[in-house]
Parts: structure tokens; sequence; C-alpha cells
């Protein structure tokens, strides 16, 4: 008798639904049956809801604080892994605590590479993401990781610009790989920002590398969090002579006052992606593109057993 072949089962947890229904209309199915609550102290439950054995799963699940979002996620791929799925992905946008990935003072603890080990721990059978703060937690895992970038979203955007004379700008010393990434593609120039970060969230910048006087430039980097850096860069980029100024980053964690510090400095345009949501409403000049396309076309490489190399040629 001939059977069926199965599709991807699709499963969120409660850091990004917005995301995760996208991407489920993106693959054209439904989000799978599932219960996430919480005890009246507060513990975390999880109950799935619909018979996933011999299913291939994924579980889209970002991981950026409240640490909950992380725990939800060990709890779900525990939940699947007992519920006999066949395979189990872990669908993580924006990986939490990758800024931790190495131990960079006395007595620290690298939490990225814990992180990696319990998600591991709790079943993973192989990881997807987008823009690791660090290309080397790919190895902090035992398991497959997918790695992707939101290049492919953000240049189209940069590109329809058309901006002349156009400089793309590295931030810092951490992001000039990404940054010569997308100069590439533009066919543009490249200069960096040498900073020093005399505590954490705060930097200071220290020298502008490279040609910005008279062009337009574009700052590119994975993650804009309280926007200390991208600020300071912007300021010193303008004090050198540059002309408009757009920053495109993959993650908008935009904590704090991050919003009000961007609207208050010379960038003209952010451009983030929605790996994780935003909490009121952002100013007209804040751009939000969904990766929920890229996404769902790697999970169903994924699923049918195919390369995902091939969404990185944009």
């Amino acid at each position: 008798m001939e059977t069926k072949a199965k599709g991807p089962k699709l499963f969120a947890g409660r850091a990004n639904p917005a995301l995760a229904a996208a991407i489920a209309r993106e693959l054209g199915v439904a989000n799978g049956q599932i219960e996430i609550g919480n005890f009246s102290d507060g513990e975390i439950c999880v109950q799935i809801e619909e018979n996933i054995r011999g299913e291939d799963v994924f579980i889209v699940q970002p991981t950026h604080a409240p640490a909950e979002n992380l725990l939800e996620l060990l709890i779900i791929l525990d939940a699947c892994v007992r519920a006999s799925a066949r395979r189990v992905t872990a669908v993580i946008p924006y990986f939490g605590y990758a800024r931790q990935d190495r131990k960079d003072k006395p007595r620290v603890s690298i939490v990225a590479k814990l992180t990696a080990n319990l998600i591991t721990a709790a079943g993973a059978d192989r990881i997807l993401t987008m823009d690791l703060h660090s290309g080397q937690i790919q190895g902090f895992f035992d398991i497959p990781v997918d790695h992707l970038y939101a290049a492919a979203v953000l240049i189209d955007d940069l590109r329809a610009k058309e901006l002349s004379n156009l400089v793309v700008v590295a931030p810092d010393i951490g992001s000039v790989k990404m940054a010569r990434a997308y100069a590439k593609r533009l066919s543009s120039g490249l200069a960096i920002v040498d900073k020093r970060r005399p505590k954490p969230n705060s930097s200071e910048v220290i020298e502008v590398i490279g040609e910005v006087e008279g062009k337009n430039v574009a700052i590119v980097d994975d993650m804009v969090d309280t926007a200390g850096t991208l600020c300071n860069a912007a300021v010193a980029l303008k004090e050198e002579g540059a002309l408009d100024i757009y920053a495109a980053c993959t993650h908008g964690i935009l904590s704090g006052s991050a919003v009000d510090r961007i609207v208050k400095s010379p960038i003209k345009e952010l451009i983030v992606t929605d790996t994780v949501p935003f909490r009121g409403e952002l100013p007209k000049n804040f751009r939000v593109f969904s990766i929920a396309g890229v996404l769902a076309r790697a999970i169903l490489c994924i699923h049918k057993e195919e390369s995902v190399s091939s969404l990185f040629n944009f």
C-alpha cells in the first residue's frame, strides 16, 4: 500500500509566535497543536496535543531574554522526544547568550557553550539559526548546525535605495567579516570603526579606518541591543564627513533606551528583521523585514534532505 509523504511538523513556543505563524504560512502548513502554560508559581508546563510519533518536528523559539524563553525551548524539546518524534530540529532565529562565547575575563562562564550543551541534552537532533554573534558557536554543538544569514533580505533593500558613493561600515572589529560580505555584494567600499568597550553594553569610539567623507554609509552588524555601538559609530562617521547614514542589523533587541538613542542619532534609517518581537510601536525610520521565507525554505530543505547551502546564493 502506498503511503502519503509526511510534511514537516511545526510547533511554536511563546517567544515569537508571529514569526512562527509567518513561517507556517510560507510552508503552507498549520502550526502543531501544543499547550504551553504556567503554574501559579510561574513554572512552565508543556503538552503536545497531537500524535507526532515518527514525525519530522521543527520548534520555532528564539532564546532572547528573559531566560524563560530558553527554558521553554528545552521543555518543548523534551516533550517532543518523549512523544517519539523521529527527528527534532530547534529553529532558533536569534541565539541568545551568544555574546558570552569565550572566557575574556577571569572567573566567568562561557554561557554560549553551556546553552549549546543544554539544547543538545534536551534532545535536539539539529539546529537551524541565523546570524550568530560569533561563527565559532557552531562548533559548540555536537549536532549539525545550519547557520543562515539575513543578508539576502537586507542587501536587497540597501540595493533598492540606489545609493551613490556607498561605503559599508563595520561598527567594530568583530563585524568586519559581515561588512566585507555586504560590501562585496553591493560593489561598495569598506570602512571600520575601531572602538574600545570599557564595560558590557558600553562602547567608546576610537578611530574611523577608511574613507567616508562625502559618501553615503551603511553600518551593518548582527544585532543592535542598547544601540551604544551603533550610535557612537554614526556620530564618528558624521564627524568624518559622511552623508546619509543607514544601519542594517539582523537582530533588533533594542533594550533600554535604544530606540530613543537611535532616533536622536545621525542614523537616517534602521533596518532590522523579525527574529525577535518588538515591544510597542517603532518610529517611522525603523523598517522591519521578515525572515520567515528564508527560514521556511531552510526547513523544507532539511525536511527533504536537500542542500541548505543554495540559500546562500543571493
